[in-house]
């Protein structure tokens, strides 16, 4: 992929399908989106804290479970905001279908195992390897390895499960509220 049209990908996400994924998670609809992984991907979102900011931060990314572990890849390499803010500090939250929890970030780029890790997290990416021009499931280590090059593996390693406001669903009140107020205009419509 050209620089031009992976800067085009890179801001189109960050602008606009990040933070709507963030808010599905945040009403409550993270396993939903979760259905379909062929297709939309196994998406889960990290929780994280801006290296400059200290401010709360939200990365959805795709990720693969391998032998029971967590990883996923920053596609967009060294540059992207969430892989820098965990690399300064590598302690997150994860929201996954089956939970939220908090993890410790490692990046294992340089691991032995890194081609097949990330081409576990390629097939798990659904679209999304496909939209930056990589068929997880046909293309050669060698041309994988070449096309990743600067593709950053990370490691997230489960702690203890985490409860409270702030995290997945805690949005979910709107779902009743909106319920209350367009049950009863569905109905008026009908009468008339």
């Amino acid at each position: 992929m050209n620089p031009s049209n992976e800067e085009t990908l890179r801001q189109g996400f960050k602008r606009y399908l990040n933070p709507f994924m963030v808010f599905m998670w945040r009403l409550g609809l993270g396993p939903f989106i979760n259905f379909a992984p062929t297709v939309s991907g196994r998406i889960m979102v990290i929780a994280h804290t801006g290296r400059k900011t200290g401010r709360r931060r939200f990365a959805p990314v795709n990720y693969a479970v391998v032998d029971g572990e967590i990883y996923c890849t920053a596609g967009f390499g060294g540059i992207s905001d969430w892989y820098r803010n965990l690399m300064a500090k590598p302690e997150a939250e994860v929201w996954l279908p089956d939970g939220w929890w908090a993890a410790t970030v490692e990046d294992v780029s340089d691991s032995e195992q890194r081609l097949p890790l990330l081409r576990h997290v390629l097939i798990a990416s659904g679209f999304a390897a496909r939209a930056a021009g990589i068929d997880p499931f046909h293309i050669s280590d060698e041309a994988l390895t070449k096309t990743a090059a600067h593709y950053r593996l990370l490691h997230l390693k489960r702690m203890a499960a985490r409860t409270g406001p702030g995290g997945p669903g805690d949005l979910a009140w709107v779902w009743p509220l909106a319920a209350m107020v367009l049950l009863p205009l569905a109905m008026r419509k009908r009468k008339r």
